[in-house]
């Protein structure tokens, strides 16, 4: 009968040491930081079409888990396995295992900013648009040809870089390519609001066509001040279906972005952008404008001006006149400050 119960209190105590033991553990893989231990907050990304095995390998090879075992088994047990979602996450100094784990399983994401200013091609605008999200370049164009054939808008392949409003944004790592153009087409739209259509109705231009007529005027000048007058001066060749003559136009024509300076030879280009041959608009705009482009058309400043050269003083700032004969002298003027600009340099080099 001792023996028996001798027994019995030794299966009891180990009993006891094991359940404590698999307590303990279980506390461990539950509650005890497991991520990012000796590091800081990182992001991790779960890329489209990652299996559960990628997502294991990825944050082994960042270092994002201390220990990979209790992990793994915390996340099989969960059933994280079965459903991996991408996306963009902030794991956090000290986490443990289960508040990681929930914040995968979940898609508790963190949106992604993305950014973009001076663009002028469509292939551009894309690469911008998508470097930091789980949308490829050629997913995001096939999406926008989409839109395109399918607007009512006026929207067109030439012009659709119009809806496109330099800013920052914020979407998820996982959003659908429709889904982040139909953001752009809301803040378009939002952005168009009743009083900047009127204004451009009064000018008797689409908002399509501001934008277009918006990137001329930002190419030509980088004094923000003079934009509204250059825009009133292209508006008055507009209206008297004078061709706009505007250089910037036949940079985007000739295709070399790095042009410093256009010669006749240019000016024979044979492309809709060349608005030495072909008056009013071209069929798109040349960048994306900025919006205090686009404003600067909508609030243009009245004037009696068809021609501008740049000042002789190289200050960016242009010089306007009313007539052919007014802007002869002011282009000799320029030429001959260049000219004598050129030989300071060539004397420089000696």
């Amino acid at each position: 009968m001792a023996e028996v119960k001798k027994v019995k209190l030794v299966l009891f105590l180990v009993g006891s040491v094991l359940l404590i033991s698999f307590i303990f553990y279980a506390y461990q893989i539950v509650y005890v930081p497991n991520i990012l231990v000796e590091g800081d907050d990182r992001v991790f990304i779960v890329k489209p079409g990652s299996s559960y095995q990628t997502v294991l390998t990825d944050l082994g090879k960042g270092h994002f888990v201390n220990d990979m075992v209790s992990f793994s088994f915390l996340a099989r047990l969960s059933g994280y396995d079965k459903k991996i979602i991408p996306g963009r996450f902030i794991l956090r100094k000290g986490m443990t295992n289960l508040q990681a784990i929930k914040i995968l399983k979940t898609g508790k994401q963190e949106p992604v900013k993305i950014t973009f200013s001076y663009v002028r091609l469509t292939d551009e605008l894309a690469e911008k648009l998508t470097r930091n999200i789980g949308v490829s370049q050629d997913e995001f164009l096939d999406a926008l040809n989409d839109f395109v054939e399918n607007n009512n808008e006026g929207f067109t392949k030439e012009n659709v870089r119009c809806m496109f409003l330099p800013n920052t944004y914020e979407v998820y790592f996982n959003v659908q390519p429709s889904d982040l153009i139909e953001k752009m087409h809301e803040e378009f739209n939002k952005f168009w609001n009743e009083k900047r259509k009127q204004k451009a109705k009064d000018i008797g231009l689409t908002p399509i066509e501001v934008s277009i007529l918006a990137s001329i005027v930002q190419a030509e000048t980088v004094k923000q001040d003079e934009a509204p007058l250059i825009a009133g001066l292209y508006l008055n060749r507009l209206k008297k279906d004078i061709a706009l003559q505007a250089d910037p136009t036949l940079v985007y024509a000739s295709g070399d972005f790095g042009l410093k300076r256009v010669l006749n030879g240019h000016k024979e280009i044979d492309s809709p952008y060349n608005t030495y041959k072909n008056a009013g608009l071209p069929p798109g705009p040349i960048n994306v404008p900025q919006i205090a482009s686009i404003d600067a058309v909508l609030n243009y400043k009245k004037s009696d001006y068809y021609y501008m050269c740049a000042k002789e003083d190289f200050s960016g700032y242009h010089n306007f006149a009313a007539n052919l004969s007014e802007h002869n002298v002011n282009a000799r003027k320029y030429q001959k400050a260049l000219t004598a600009e050129m030989k300071k340099a060539e004397a420089n080099k000696k």
